[in-house]
C-alpha cells in the first residue's frame, strides 16, 4: 500500500483537556517550526519495524491518536476566542503581524506554501506494481512452495516442481490483481476538495491593497480569509469572521442530510461537541445558502478530515484463518526440518547414494506441505461469490467471502438500510395533539400548487391524500403567486384564491409551511378547533406546541408546521411581476393551524432479515449519525433491542475502559460522526474480538468500511463507499446478506475440511514414514511412488468445494483458532499414525516383508494403503455425524473418492504401474484392509465425540 506522510503541527499534550489560550503566541511559532516526523534513526526506524512484523498494531478504538488530539485541541482553542483574537494567533508571524482582515501578501502566502505543502488532506504515494506484486508472492506456503520447486527442478524431477509452480502462480495473481485495484481507493478522496476558491490578498509595497483573488484549492494556507456563496466548499478547517444567514451541509462528514447553521457571532465551549460548533466550518463541507468570511485556521493533513483520511488504508487486523495459517507454516517447518533431516540421514546411512537420499528427502518434504491449499482455498472463495453473484451481489474481495461466515457483528446505518428512505405522513393535528382535516387540507393544498421544486415531504402529503379518499377539489381553487422555500426563512408560501361563494374556504389566502420553528415565529393567532375560534398566539400555546413536537420527535417523527392568513382580493396582484420583496412581507401576522408529522418506515424485508441473521448468531448494530429519537424509533419496529443506547457526544465523554464496555452493551449508537464509527469498529474487533461486517454508502462511512472485516456497500452508495467495499449489494436488502453468511459459512466450512484433514493426512503419513525408515532396511517409497501418491490424492480433494455442511454448522458463525489446531491434531493425529502402524506390523510379521527380496511388495502395499486412507479421512473430517450412516458427502466427493480409490488400487495392474516398481498383491491384504479402515472409522468416530464433549467444536 502507499505511504501516508500526515504532518504534526501542534504540540499540545494529548491528554490535555483544557483549552486556554497563552498569552504570548506560541501556536504561531509552531505553524513555523513544525517538528517532522521523518527524522527517526535507521536503527530504531528497523527496530519499530521488527517489532510491528512480530508483535503488529493494535489499534483498540477506546482513544483519539496523537494527531487527533492535536486537530481537536486546535480547533476548540479557536472555537472559543475572540474572532481578533484568532485572526492574530493564525496570521502572526516572525516577519511581523499583518493587519487584521486584510489578507495575507502574495509573498508570505507563497512562503507559507512552500512551508505548510499542498493542501491536501493526505499525501499518498502510489505503491509500485512490484512492490503489491512481492508481497503477493511473499506467503509462508509460497515460499515452501517455491523452495521445494526450485529442488524438484535440482533433483531433475520436473513434473512436481512444474505443478507447485503452476500453483504459485494462481495464488499469487489472484492476490495481486485484488491488492492493486483495492490500492487506488484513497486516490479517490481528494475528489472532494478540488475547486476554486476566492481568497482575499494584499498587494503593493508602500500602500497595501486588498485583492479578492480565485486560486485552486491547493495553495490555500493558513491565514488566507477565503469569501464564500452558496455551492462552495470550505477548503480548509475555517474560523467565521463574518456571517450572514449561512446554512451549511455537514453530509460529507456526518452523513445526515439536515442542514447546520452556522454564525461567526459566538463563542463555543469545550462541552460542545466538535461538528457542532457554529463558528468552525470544516473541509470538505459546503455552503448550502447564504454567505460570509471566513479564516483559515487549519489546512491539509492537520484539518478534521485529515484524522478521517489518513487512517484509510490502513491494513485491517489480521483475522483468525490467516493467523491459523500462519501457525500451520511454522509447524510444518518446523517437522519438515527435523523429519527430513532424519529422513535424509537415515537413508543415506543405508543406501550410500547422495542423490537418491536427497530426491527421497524432497519427496517426503513435498507430502508434508499441503500443495493444494491456496487452489482449494481460492476455488472455495471462487465458489462462493458465484454463488452470491445469483444473489445481486457483487464480490470484490474473495476473502471477505469467508470472513462472512465468522461474521457475528453486523453495524448497519438506518437510512436506506432498515428503512425505505422516503417519507410518509401519519400525523395531522392541530395545537393539542388531536387529528384535524383542516390541517391536512391546507398543507395538501400547499404542496399541490407549489413549482418552484418538489421535496420528498410534498410527494409524501400528495400520496396521503390520494390513497385515503380526501376530496379537496383543488380544481376549485386558482393560485396567485408563490414563495419558494430557501435555506433562511426555512418555509413556502403560495397565495390562492377561490370564487366558490357557497364554499366555507372562500376567499384569497396565503398558505404556509416549514420548519416548525419558522412557521410559528410569523404567527400573532392560532386557531382553536375545540371552540371554533381564532385567539393570539400566547406564550402558553407555543410552549405547549414546543412540547408535542418533542413528543413527536422522540417518537422517531419528522415534524413541520401549517399557517395560513386571509388576504384581501386584491392583495399580492401587483407582485405577480416577479418581485418576491413585497410577497415576503405578508408572511406575517399568521394563523397558526397545526402540524404535519412525518416517519421513514421500516423495509418490510428489514425485520424479517434481522430475525434471520440473529438465527444465525449475528448481532445487528446501528451506527447512524441521525438523532437518537429516529434511530430508536426505526430500531423498535425492526425487533432490535433498545435498551442501551448512546450517542457521539455521550461516547466523547467515556473514558478508555467505559468506552469499551458501552460499546459492548449498546445497540443503537446515534450522532455519530465518521471517526467514531471507526473507533466503534475497531473497539468491538479487540477488545470484544469480534469478526466485525459493516454495512455503508456514505462518504462517512468510508473510514469505518476500510476497517471492518467485511465491509459492505451498495450499488448506490457514493464511489469512495464502493472501493472501500469488499462486497457490493445490487439491491439495499438485509436478505441478500443471510444469504451471503450462508455461503461463507460454508465456504469457511469446506476450506476447515482441507485444512484440518491434510494437515493429520500429512504428518501422520510422514511421521508413518519416518517410523517405517528407521525400522526397515530400505525406503518405504521410492521418491517417485511417493510423488505420484501425493499427487493422486491432491487432485482427488479438489471436489471438496463441492460438498455440503451440516445444517447445525451453518447455524453458528466459526473462526479457525490458533489453540483449537494443535489440539485437533494431538487427537486426531495418532489415529491415522495408528493405522499405519498397524499396516506396516501386519506386513512386517503377517507377510515377513522386512527383507530387500519384498521391497516391491512392500512398496505396493504401501502405496495403495497410504493413498486410500488419505482418500477416506474426508468422510471422518467432513462432518460432526457417523459417516455414511448419519450423514453422506455430496456426489461430487463420493465421486472423487471412488475415483481415485480404483486408481489406486488398479494402478499396479497398469504399465505405468510396472514401470514404477509395482507388483500384483494377495486379495488377503485386501481384506485387511477393508477390516483396517473399518476399525479406523470406529476409533476415529469414538476420538470425534470426546473431542466435540470436551471442546464443545468440531471443524
Amino acid at each position: 500500500m502507499g505511504r501516508t506522510k500526515v504532518s504534526t503541527l501542534f504540540s499540545a499534550p494529548a491528554n490535555n483537556h483544557h483549552y486556554t489560550l497563552p498569552l504570548s503566541n506560541p501556536i504561531s511559532q509552531t505553524l513555523l517550526n513544525r517538528p517532522n516526523i521523518h527524522k527517526n534513526s535507521f536503527p530504531s526506524s528497523l527496530l519499530g519495524l521488527f517489532k510491528r512484523l512480530i508483535y503488529g498494531r493494535k489499534v483498540d478504538g477506546g482513544s483519539r491518536t496523537e494527531e487527533e488530539e492535536k486537530v481537536y485541541s486546535w480547533l476548540y482553542t479557536l472555537a472559543q476566542s475572540e474572532k481578533d483574537l484568532a485572526f492574530e494567533y493564525v496570521t502572526s508571524t516572525e516577519r511581523g503581524v499583518l493587519q487584521f482582515y486584510s489578507g495575507l501578501t502574495f509573498t508570505e502566502a507563497e512562503r507559507r506554501l512552500r512551508e505548510n505543502g499542498p493542501n491536501v488532506p493526505l499525501e499518498y504515494s502510489f505503491p509500485r506494481w512490484w512492490h503489491l506484486l512481492w508481497n503477493a508472492l511473499f506467503h509462508p506456503f509460497n515460499i515452501i512452495l517455491v523452495v521445494l520447486s526450485a529442488l524438484s527442478f535440482i533433483a531433475r524431477d520436473n513434473p512436481n516442481g512444474c505443478i507447485m509452480l503452476i500453483l504459485v502462480f494462481i495464488s499469487v495473481t489472484l492476490r495481486f490483481w485484488q491488492e492493486y485495484s483495492s490500492s487506488k481507493a484513497a486516490m479517490k478522496l481528494s475528489e472532494f476538495v478540488r475547486c476554486p476558491i476566492k481568497v482575499q490578498r494584499c498587494a503593493g509595497r508602500v500602500v497595501q491593497k486588498e485583492l479578492i483573488v480565485q486560486v485552486d484549492h491547493r495553495d490555500v494556507v493558513p491565514g488566507d480569509i477565503v469569501i464564500f456563496e452558496p455551492g462552495d466548499l470550505f477548503p480548509g478547517d475555517v474560523r467565521l469572521l463574518s456571517s450572514k444567514h449561512l446554512v451549511v451541509s455537514q453530509a460529507s462528514l456526518t452523513g445526515e442530510s439536515w442542514t447546520t447553521e452556522k454564525t461567526a457571532d459566538v463563542r463555543e465551549d469545550h462541552n460542545t461537541p466538535l461538528l457542532d460548533l457554529k463558528n468552525i466550518c470544516f473541509m470538505g463541507t459546503n455552503v448550502v445558502s447564504g454567505a460570509g468570511t471566513g479564516l483559515v485556521i487549519s489546512t491539509g493533513s492537520n484539518t478534521y478530515m485529515s484524522t478521517m483520511f489518513s487512517k484509510v488504508g490502513k491494513k485491517k487486523p489480521p483475522d483468525d484463518f490467516e493467523k491459523g495459517l500462519k501457525w500451520i507454516f511454522y509447524l510444518l517447518i518446523s517437522v519438515m526440518l527435523v523429519v527430513v533431516t532424519i529422513v535424509f540421514v537415515t537413508d543415506y546411512t543405508a543406501s550410500q547414494n547422495l542423490s537418491v537420499s536427497i530426491l527421497f528427502a524432497i519427496s517426503v518434504a513435498s507430502a508434508l506441505n499441503p500443495q493444494m491449499l491456496p487452489l482449494i482455498i481460492n476455488t472455495c472463495l471462487a465458489k462462493g461469490a458465484l454463488a452470491m453473484a445469483k444473489d445481486r451481489c457483487i464480490v470484490k474481495s474473495l476473502t471477505a467471502i469467508r470472513e462472512m461466515g465468522s461474521m457475528d457483528i453486523l453495524c448497519i446505518d438506518k437510512t436506506g438500510t432498515l428503512t425505505m428512505n422516503h417519507a410518509i405522513l401519519v400525523n395531522h393535528l392541530d395545537y393539542r395533539g388531536l387529528p384535524q382535516e383542516k390541517v391536512l387540507r391546507y398543507a395538501f393544498l400547499n404542496s399541490y400548487f407549489k413549482t418552484d421544486q418538489k421535496y420528498p415531504l410534498d410527494d409524501a402529503i400528495l400520496a396521503y391524500v390520494y390513497s385515503n379518499g380526501f376530496r379537496f377539489q383543488p380544481s376549485k381553487w386558482k393560485k396567485i403567486d408563490e414563495i419558494p422555500f430557501d435555506f433562511i426563512r426555512r418555509r413556502v408560501s403560495i397565495i390562492i384564491e377561490t370564487e366558490d361563494r357557497h364554499s366555507q374556504f372562500f376567499g384569497r389566502f396565503m398558505v404556509t409551511k416549514g420548519a416548525l420553528l419558522e412557521v410559528m415565529r410569523v404567527c400573532s393567532f392560532i386557531e382553536n378547533f375545540d371552540k371554533d375560534e381564532i385567539s393570539t398566539f400566547s406564550s402558553d400555546d407555543y410552549q405547549r406546541i414546543l412540547n408535542l413536537s418533542e413528543e413527536l420527535s422522540n417518537e422517531g417523527l419528522r415534524v413541520i408546521g401549517v399557517a395560513i392568513k386571509k388576504l384581501e382580493m386584491q392583495q399580492a396582484c401587483e407582485t405577480s411581476n416577479g418581485s418576491k420583496r413585497g410577497l415576503v412581507d405578508f408572511e406575517r401576522d399568521m394563523m397558526f393551524l397545526g402540524l404535519i408529522a412525518f416517519f421513514d418506515p421500516p423495509k418490510d424485508s428489514a425485520k424479517q432479515a434481522l430475525w434471520r441473521l440473529a438465527e444465525k448468531g449475528v448481532k445487528a448494530k446501528v451506527l447512524t449519525g441521525d438523532s437518537l429519537s429516529l434511530a430508536t424509533r426505526v430500531c423498535r419496529e425492526v425487533g432490535i433491542k433498545t435498551t442501551h443506547v448512546i450517542t457521539g457526544p455521550e461516547l466523547e465523554q467515556l473514558d478508555q475502559d467505559s468506552f469499551h464496555e458501552t460499546v459492548k452493551r449498546a445497540t443503537v449508537l446515534a450522532r455519530l460522526t465518521p471517526t467514531q464509527k471507526l473507533r466503534v469498529v475497531q473497539s468491538l474487533q479487540t477488545i470484544g474480538n469480534h469478526i466485525v461486517g459493516f454495512l455503508g454508502d456514505g462518504v462517512n462511512d468510508s473510514l469505518a468500511l476500510d476497517a471492518a472485516h467485511v465491509s459492505i456497500s451498495v450499488d448506490s452508495g457514493v464511489a469512495i463507499a464502493k472501493d472501500m467495499a469488499d462486497i457490493i449489494l445490487l439491491e439495499k436488502d438485509l436478505n441478500v446478506l443471510v444469504a451471503g453468511v450462508e455461503h461463507g459459512r460454508l465456504t469457511f466450512g469446506n476450506t476447515m475440511k482441507y485444512v484440518k484433514m491434510s494437515v493429520i493426512a500429512n504428518l501422520g503419513s510422514v511421521i508413518s514414514l519416518l517410523i517405517a525408515s528407521l525400522c526397515l532396511k530400505y525406503e518405504p517409497l521410492t521418491s517417485r511412488q511417493l510423488l505420484t501418491q501425493n499427487f493422486i490424492y491432491s487432485v482427488g480433494q479438489i471436489a471438496i468445494p463441492w460438498d455440503k455442511m451440516d445444517e447445525e454448522y451453518v447455524k453458528t458463525p466459526h473462526k479457525l483458532s490458533e489453540k483449537g489446531l494443535p489440539m485437533f491434531i494431538l487427537w486426531n493425529g495418532p489415529v491415522c499414525t495408528l493405522c499405519d502402524g498397524a499396516t506396516l506390523m501386519f506386513l512386517w510379521f503377517y507377510y515377513k516383508a522386512y527383507d530387500d527380496v519384498d521391497e516391491k511388495f512392500f512398496h505396493t502395499a504401501w502405496f495403495i494403503e497410504g493413498l486410500l486412507m488419505q482418500t477416506l479421512i474426508i468422510h471422518l473430517i467432513r462432518t460432526e455425524k457417523i459417516p455414511f450412516i448419519q450423514d453422506i458427502a455430496s456426489w461430487p466427493v463420493i465421486f472423487s473418492t471412488l475415483v481415485v480409490s480404483a486408481v489406486g488400487i488398479a494402478f499396479p495392474f497398469t504399465p505405468i504401474g510396472k514401470v514404477m516398481g509395482f507388483i500384483l498383491l494377495p486379495l488377503s491384504y485386501f481384506g485387511f484392509l477393508a477390516v483396517l479402515f473399518v476399525g479406523y472409522f470406529i476409533v476415529g468416530q469414538v476420538v470425534k465425540r470426546l473431542y466435540i464433549k470436551v471442546y464443545k467444536r468440531w471443524l
